[in-house]
């Protein structure tokens, strides 16, 4: 009987871990970014001619 009772105990740690790994996971995937989203290359806007600036 006790190695039962272990065992349950065991299984129900090993829950607990995976259920507490995949709420820190799905956390740090909502956490915001550390640097602004800039674009690298910017373009003119609409309506200007290619050799006006």
């Amino acid at each position: 009987m006790p190695r039962l009772l272990v065992a349950a105990l065991t299984a129900v740690l090993a829950a607990g871990l995976a259920v507490a790994a995949a709420v820190g996971i799905v956390a740090l995937l909502n956490a915001p970014p550390d640097q602004p989203n800039v674009p690298l290359v910017t373009f003119p806007t609409a309506g200007t001619e290619p050799g006006e600036r």
